[in-house]
């Protein structure tokens, strides 16, 4: 197992072919247009998970919205996450939110410059830290995310299961020795760019690679079976069954989701999960319902750990019986625009446009 560099590595001539290449090759993207601690600090949050092509109008209305810190730290979350809608994990952006509220309040504005000291805000994990502080503040700290690993796995030759956090903080020991004294933020970047671009998961083109000469694993024609990489659990799945209900007047009920746990906050369409009579479980907890019918509508919607299989129902729903809750309101259709829903959501909605129904 590989904890150090071997002593034979032309760690100086990696450097040197990898920035090379970087700043050659860089894709044109925004937020490196700006690599101040908040712009770099958002742009690494959206891009968790996300991918980056995705990210690229997200980033550029979130900034036109929230063009420092101060503007996201006191906006209202209702604003926040309509910014933010389509991104997924939620979560992210709230953490967002009491991390930079954090440092206007209690550092003047100013994010900290210490991975100690930046690592006890909200949301901010050891890559996050790492991209901050080598990004915009030219330290020379690791930033380990799941290209750079597999990177250094071909260029080291390591084989430890990347899954386990052991194995990320190897990659951090081996990435003090590694990056570049003089300009990290690129060293980063560029194995994160190497990655995204080149030493792909599945096809590497080692061909064109820059650095090839230096890895390890492509000496010995392995290079496609690192990094190692325990299976995930296959996720649950759950039936879900959604309903369009209107009232007289064609206003739709929606309702919010808990402040907690997974969509928090968000709205949505009623819904129940795995009911052996849908109409039924319908009534009970919305009203009685008339033309109550399945429709065609059909989303599914994979989470981390499980996967939603949502059918839509629609039918008629009269005020005088609905069973509201102070979650649930009817709205006027052309206000739904202004509710953030899941994209689960905004399928199903846009299902029930497409057909006419709204």
């Amino acid at each position: 197992m590989v904890t150090k560099v071997e002593k034979n590595f032309k760690t100086v001539q990696f450097q040197t072919d990898l920035l090379n290449w970087y700043r050659e090759n860089k894709r044109d993207l925004p937020w490196r247009k700006q690599a101040t601690p908040y712009h770099v600090w958002v742009s690494e949050i959206m891009l968790q998970q996300t991918r980056v092509d995705t990210v690229i109008p997200y980033y550029e209305q979130f900034m036109r919205l929230f063009p420092n810190m101060e503007h996201l730290a006191y906006a209202k979350e209702e604003a926040i996450l309509k910014a933010w809608e389509g991104l997924g994990y939620y979560s992210r952006v709230r953490n967002l939110q009491v991390a930079v509220r954090e440092v206007v309040e209690q550092y003047g504005g100013v994010v900290p410059r210490t991975r100690k000291e930046i690592s006890t805000l909200k949301g901010i994990g050891p890559y996050t830290a790492g991209a901050i502080l080598s990004i915009a503040y030219g330290q020379r700290e690791p930033a380990v995310d799941g290209n750079v690993m597999r990177v250094l796995s071909r260029i080291l030759h390591i084989s430890d299961d990347i899954r386990k956090a052991a194995t990320r903080k190897k990659f951090e020991e081996c990435l003090y020795e590694l990056i570049d004294p003089d300009d990290p933020g690129s060293f980063n970047q560029g194995l994160m760019e190497l990655g995204a671009l080149i030493c792909t998961p599945t096809s590497p083109s080692c061909g064109v690679c820059p650095v090839q000469s230096h890895c390890q694993a492509f000496a010995v024609g392995i290079q496609t079976s690192l990094p190692v990489k325990t299976k995930k659990k296959k996720p649950k799945k759950v039936a879900i069954a959604s309903f369009l209900l209107q009232d007289e007047d064609g206003h739709v009920l929606i309702e919010k989701r808990p402040d907690q746990g997974l969509l928090a906050g968000l709205w949505q369409l009623p819904l129940v999960e795995s009911a052996s009579d849908v109409k039924a479980a319908c009534v009970e907890r919305y009203g009685e319902v008339i033309a109550f019918e399945k429709t065609a509508g059909y989303v599914k919607h994979v989470f981390t750990h499980l996967v939603w299989e949502i059918d839509l129902y629609k039918g008629m729903l009269r005020k005088q019986d609905a069973h509201m809750q102070e979650s649930h309101r009817f709205v006027p259709v052309a206000d739904l625009e202004q509710y953030t829903f899941p994209v689960s959501q905004q399928k199903l909605l846009s299902y029930a446009f497409e057909e006419g129904w709204l």
